[in-house]
């Protein structure tokens, strides 16, 4: 603490990321990273991109909004880019909800939402989850300026189809509905097909888990162009060179090697399908999940317990000390050989 502090600082409740160990040999499944490698031609394109290093990197990213729009087929002046899928969605928070009515999201999901409440001053309603920990749109059906949606919601990992989403737009056109897509590749339906007939959608995902691109940090938007011209707008009101060059050639050689993509995806639902039968056969709870994780708690044993157990063998997962998912642990699907070592440590401890 500092008196040279501004007021804002004493308020705020910072998020906290997931442990990054500083050892070797840890099996690490608490931050939802993709257990394997980005394609080769994104190696290759980043160290073409190297030459490139003494010059500002491009501020509209036009490279790279161009890749993302082919694959997504939309047009390049419908997407936004971002340092990683954060930074847009606290450019969103800025331009896009910051308004008198309440800000909606659910009570159980991606924490670092009510932190940018906090930090902007935005006044939000947290949606209880139903009994089952789903989302029910039906839920929102009241008072507020916007409605933001993690779709698959995490850290649950379940998610609502595109009619639903699609449902909810039209029944609440004046309102912006924003949907959180971060892990939207590993099954589940993506609402950016209702963006040409929606212009309250903003949907947002990022190169971090699909692609395998935590660390070079890109993430999107896509909606149409009034709400990307606003996001473009706060974003050159703060840093004109949000995205590095070697970041930009990376992420675009990424998106354009589609096998690449869908071979590792197979990989890592298949794990997970795997992952989620080993824990229920050892009793456990696990939520139907469309993410690169599983959420799941044990019958008789509490979720603080067994991750600290679990971490002194050397297997890290996400433990959440929250009102109604503390027995629960978020466990990333690994690969093939790190599920099977977690499975084994349970045994031993269950």
């Amino acid at each position: 603490m500092s008196r040279f502090w501004s007021p804002v600082v004493h308020t705020l409740s910072p998020y906290v990321p997931g442990e990054q160990p500083k050892q070797d040999g840890i099996v690490k499944l608490n931050t939802n990273e993709n257990p394997y490698p980005p394609s080769p031609r994104v190696l290759a394109a980043i160290a073409a991109a190297v030459e490139r290093l003494r010059l500002y990197p491009d501020p509209r990213a036009t490279r790279l909004r161009e890749a993302i729009a082919a694959h997504c087929d939309v047009a390049p002046e419908q997407v936004f880019v971002g340092n990683g899928s954060d930074e847009v969605l606290a450019h969103t928070f800025q331009a896009l909800l910051k308004h008198e009515p309440p800000l909606l999201f659910p009570d159980v999901t991606y924490s670092f939402y009510p932190v940018y409440c906090g930090l902007y001053g935005i006044t939000h309603d947290e949606v209880p989850l139903d009994a089952a920990m789903r989302i029910d749109i039906s839920d929102y059906r009241r008072p507020s300026s916007a409605i933001l949606l993690c779709n698959p919601n995490a850290p649950t990992g379940i998610a609502l189809q595109r009619d639903a989403i699609a449902s909810l737009l039209a029944e609440q056109p004046d309102r912006l509905v924003v949907v959180d897509e971060a892990y939207v590749d590993f099954g589940a339906e993506s609402a950016v097909p209702l963006v040409a007939r929606h212009d309250n959608l903003l949907v947002i995902q990022t190169f971090s888990k699909s692609r395998s691109l935590a660390g070079l940090r890109v993430g999107f938007a896509i909606g149409q162009r009034p709400l990307i011209e606003a996001l473009e707008r706060v974003k050159d009101s703060f840093n004109s060179y949000p995205v590095d060059c070697l970041a930009m050639a990376g992420a675009a050689a990424a998106i354009e090697d589609d096998g690449w993509f869908r071979d590792t995806r197979a990989r890592i639902i298949a794990s997970r399908e795997t992952l989620a039968r080993d824990l229920r056969q050892l009793g456990f709870e696990v939520l139907p999940s469309l993410a690169n994780f599983v959420f799941a708690r044990h019958r008789s044993r509490s979720g603080a317990d067994l991750a600290a157990a679990l971490r002194q063998r050397g297997v890290l997962v996400r433990h959440f000390g929250k009102p109604r998912i503390e027995n629960f642990l978020r466990i990333t699907v690994g690969t093939e050989a790190e599920c099977a070592r977690l499975i084994e440590v349970l045994r031993g401890l269950i």
